[in-house]
């Protein structure tokens, strides 16, 4: 990805704290009392076994979803919210009935960037993506690899402090895989915190710094990849390791 494409001014709102967040619908309990930090810098994966909150949560820390108990603020105690400094790709990606390049082009004139310096950035955040053969195509018509590069592009455009990005590999052929984990590195390396959420246990040991661990609604366990993996302190945490099925 071009060096061109960093933002220099990241935002100080970081870290989001969550404390006691509980979701309740429909008088379900969905997510139970979690509590922890997403500090600046690197890749927090959220892990678990199907159903276990991994996309509620990510919703809630983007600001879709309100906790219906505990508080979930950045550093100045602000709530959590949608806003310009962060963006969500979810695990199926909506794309526009337009072209590829429309597509990227959208956000930018939601940011009021002028038009006449808005093709210039279409070019860059697509060639950073591999899809600048593609940009005269429309989006919809793209494999499902290159519908997820499209949304990170898109997302991109927003220069984001965070990205939260729910299942980005999810149904994707290894060689997509690869390409999506290394455009997630090359927006890292940039300086955007990101928050991914999987059930993979390989693609949490290749990208994660820190592992946030759900099962049942609840955060089980936290903490450095190394540790998580090599030493866990619960039995759900090593059961999830060791391949065993966590019944919901």
């Amino acid at each position: 990805m071009d060096a061109r494409l960093v933002n220099p001014c990241r935002d100080p709102r970081l870290p989001l704290r969550a404390v006691g967040v509980g979701l309740v619908i429909g008088g379900r309990t969905l997510l139970d009392s979690l509590s922890f930090d997403i500090s600046a810098g690197g890749t927090t994966v959220v892990l678990g076994p199907n159903g276990a909150g991994k996309s509620l949560l990510l919703k809630l820390c983007h600001g879709l979803l309100k906790p219906t108990s505990g508080k979930l603020c950045w550093a100045d105690g602000t709530p959590s919210a949608p806003s310009r400094r962060q963006a969500l790709v979810c695990q199926r990606p909506v794309l526009f009935r337009r072209t590829v390049a429309a597509n990227v082009d959208y956000v930018l004139r939601l940011l009021d960037m002028p038009r006449d310096a808005r093709p210039r950035r279409v070019a860059e955040l697509l060639a950073s993506t591999g899809l600048s053969a593609y940009a005269r195509h429309p989006a919809r018509v793209l494999s499902g690899g290159e519908q997820q590069r499209l949304a990170l592009a898109r997302a991109w455009a927003l220069q984001p402090d965070i990205m939260f990005l729910d299942e980005p590999t999810a149904n994707l052929d290894p060689a997509a895989t690869r390409a999506i984990e290394v455009l997630i590195g090359a927006i890292r390396a940039l300086g955007t915190t990101v928050v991914l959420s999987t059930h993979d246990l390989a693609q949490a040991q290749r990208l994660a710094d820190r592992v946030l661990f759900l099962h049942r609604g609840r955060l089980v366990e936290q903490g450095p990849t190394d540790a998580f993996f090599c030493t866990p302190k619960t039995r759900e945490a090593a059961a999830f390791i060791g391949g065993e099925l966590l019944w919901q």
